[in-house]
């Protein structure tokens, strides 16, 4: 957090910065050689499907999906669009899995959700395209154990890269490799805005496997907002055919983000009136909000676009008594 304070008034600026590995990229990485509930990570939904293993250093895992949806999760300190770059990297290795009570198989996953979409009582992963349930905002890897259909017949696992919009539009590709148990894989997915691609790389015990085709949007595709990277053990309820019962385990998480949208920023009077200066992202929407209680903001300049350049904010209109200033950046 950034404290500005000048006489009777304050700036604050509240974005959480994890890391930064350069001026363009914010990294978060976790080795689960300590208790990750200290570095930011929940659960949420079923805490028992996720729970960390200080002795071997890891983070153990049951995919379930005849419990709610589950999310073993952190928050990003931003928002993700398709017209950033970010990638996501860990090991897995699974112990066991299989479809449950029934015989169809459902995906166990790990990715980039919003976690106020993916927390909301009507998502139903397993409904595909939906307009009530069907999920929205999501970038992740998706495994399916083999399976079984009545009068269809056997079904062979499968790995699917998935981007689904915030308007429940899937693009997804699929490749019929199986994720062996007992097996050491390395995984890493890369989302490019240049060509708007999400690659996937992935290694068995240190030899290539795969490869995995890329995902590219449509040109038709409208856009995604995820703001938290989770290993997700997805309810399958709504579907009537489908699902899963794995364990295993996570370790190595590296996860590399932009910047985020408010990084720098400095506070100035200027003839009577308070102005902020904001190093700003390209694709955001900013303006200068103000506070007297800490619980009404208001805005007090007009939204501007960010240019990936310093953006002058101002309140034209102080109060005669303190005040508490923020700079809300927002998606268009």
């Amino acid at each position: 957090m950034l404290n500005v304070r000048l006489p009777a008034l304050a700036v604050l600026f509240g974005l959480s910065i994890l890391s930064v590995s350069s001026s363009s990229a914010v990294t978060l990485q976790e080795d689960f050689s300590a208790n990750p509930a200290a570095h930011g990570w929940r659960s949420f939904g079923d805490p028992e499907l996720f729970s960390w293993d200080s002795t071997r250093q890891n983070l153990r895992v049951t995919w379930d999906s005849s419990r709610t949806n589950s999310y073993f999760c952190h928050p990003l300190g931003t928002t993700l669009g398709k017209d950033d770059d970010f990638s996501l990297a860990l090991d897995l290795r699974l112990s066991d899995i299989a479809t449950n009570i029934k015989s169809g198989p459902f995906e166990i996953a790990v990715g980039f959700l919003n976690f106020a979409a993916a927390t909301n009582t009507t998502f139903e992963r397993g409904s595909g395209v939906d307009p009530v349930h069907g999920p929205r905002n999501i970038v992740e890897l998706d495994y399916f154990p083999a399976g079984y259909y009545a009068g269809f017949g056997d079904v062979a696992p499968s790995l699917s890269p998935t981007i689904v919009s915030a308007d429940n539009t899937f693009a997804s590709g699929f490749d019929l490799l199986e994720l062996t148990t007992n097996d050491l894989f390395h995984i890493s997915l890369a989302y490019s805005a240049s060509d708007q691609t999400l690659r996937t790389v992935i290694s068995r015990n240190g030899s290539p496997f795969g490869p995995i085709a890329e995902v590219t949007l449509a040109t038709n595709f409208t856009d995604f907002r995820v703001d938290t990277v989770a290993i997700s053990s997805y309810s399958d309820f709504g579907d009537d055919y489908d699902s899963v019962l794995g364990h295993g385990w996570i370790d190595n998480l590296v996860i590399t983000t932009p910047t985020p949208p408010v990084a720098q920023v400095v506070g100035s009077w200027n003839s009577g009136q308070w102005q902020v200066q904001v190093t700003t992202h390209t694709n955001w929407l900013y303006s200068l909000e103000r506070t007297t209680d800490f619980v009404a903001w208001q805005a007090v300049s007009p939204r501007a676009a960010g240019s990936g350049t310093t953006l002058l904010l101002q309140d034209t209109s102080p109060p005669p008594v303190a005040a508490f200033y923020r700079v809300s950046a927002t998606r268009p």
